[in-house]
């Protein structure tokens, strides 16, 4: 079974960090490229970042260039994302998605093939 499992969002102030991690089992690794996509409510799921495989290609939302950093750790099949200068409009449940890297990128959320279940990242002002 495929699995994605996002873990590591809380609460913090304006201006703190997190860190969250996406563990991913049952894909071929190297086939798919990872993204983060958040949902405020009564908001539209947003892409946030996404990184490739092969070469690590990144993308970035505008939102959030400059504050949020993705990686992965393809010895843990894990990906992060390093979320800094939180600011309360980033508050909304985190979602990891796994994507075939011919998809890669964030315009197109029904590229992405499987989900994780969301952590919840809230930011008090």
């Amino acid at each position: 079974d495929v699995q994605l499992q996002a873990s590591g969002g809380g609460l913090v102030q304006a201006g703190g960090s997190l860190r969250l991690s996406c563990a991913v089992s049952g894909i071929t690794w190297d086939h798919y490229a990872v993204g983060w996509f958040r949902q405020a409510p009564g908001k539209k799921r947003e892409g946030v970042s996404c990184i490739g495989s092969i070469d690590g290609s990144t993308r970035y939302a505008d939102s959030v260039q400059g504050r949020f950093t993705i990686s992965r750790d393809n010895t843990k099949n894990t990906v992060y994302l390093q979320m800094n200068g939180l600011k309360p409009e980033d508050t909304a449940v985190y979602y990891c998605a796994a994507v075939l890297l011919q998809n890669f990128g964030l315009t197109s959320r029904s590229s992405y093939n499987y989900w994780g279940q969301g952590t919840q990242v809230t930011v008090s002002s």
